[in-house]
């Protein structure tokens, strides 16, 4: 008999992992579930050892700090995709310039109200406000999307003109336009990876899905969904 498999992930890579299941299924892998929660909130709860999850999907660093603690098995951590951060205004708006460094830090400085994520994205967009020397000047400005809520929610209710957060969180979200991702030399790009939760029964099958997560066969569904394989 098959085991069941459960997983956690964050927000960003739940559309993807909908899609790669339904796949891993047709193909005859493990019954596999995956909750998608707010990146911070996966971390925590896979950090406090009180569920009994098998395999864990963050970005990369996250889950080098829970390999670090002895929550995830060590060597089982397997890059799956790298998802871009993108710019988004509400539906119907004037889309601000965002070809250059230049641009987008003029764009930042011009909206009445910016959001981002608790995310890494959000991490990342907070530096790049203090690197340009503006996070104070539009603090009173900036607006955190709670955990598990995407940034292209509140634009779409009104309560943010500029939100930043990854590409693959914001392509379902209607209500918005997306402007496009950001310019090279200030892209924010995460990596998401996966890997197998330390005590669970169910280690083979844990890594027969981490391996299919990562193969070629799963690329297009990733790229469908606003990431790029790695």
């Amino acid at each position: 008999m098959q085991p069941i498999l459960h997983g956690i992930s964050s927000m960003a890579t739940r559309q993807a992992f909908s899609e790669l299941l339904v796949d891993w299924h047709a193909r005859g892998g493990e019954t596999t579930t995956i909750e998608s929660v707010g990146g911070v909130d996966a971390a925590r709860r896979v950090q406090a050892g009180k569920e009994a999850w098998d395999v864990v999907f963050l970005a990369s660093e996250a889950l080098t700090k829970l390999q670090a603690a002895g929550r995830v098995v060590e060597g089982s951590v397997l890059p799956l995709m790298r998802s871009g951060t993108a710019v988004a205004v509400p539906a119907g708006a004037e889309p601000p310039d965002i070809t250059s460094e230049d641009a987008v830090r003029a764009a930042v400085l011009a909206a009445p109200s910016i959001g981002y994520s608790t995310g890494p994205s959000g991490v990342a967009l907070q530096a790049l406000l203090d690197r340009w020397g503006i996070a104070t000047q539009v603090s009173t400005r900036t607006v955190q999307a709670p955990p598990g809520v995407p940034v292209g929610t509140l634009i779409a209710r009104g309560e943010v003109a500029l939100g930043f957060q990854q590409l693959a969180e914001l392509i379902h979200v209607p209500g918005i336009a997306i402007v496009g991702l950001l310019p090279p030399s200030i892209a924010i790009d995460t990596v998401f990876s996966g890997g197998i939760v330390a005590g669970t029964p169910h280690t083979d099958a844990a890594r027969r899905l981490l391996a299919f997560m990562a193969s070629p066969e799963a690329s297009q569904a990733k790229q469908r969904q606003g990431m790029t394989p790695v």
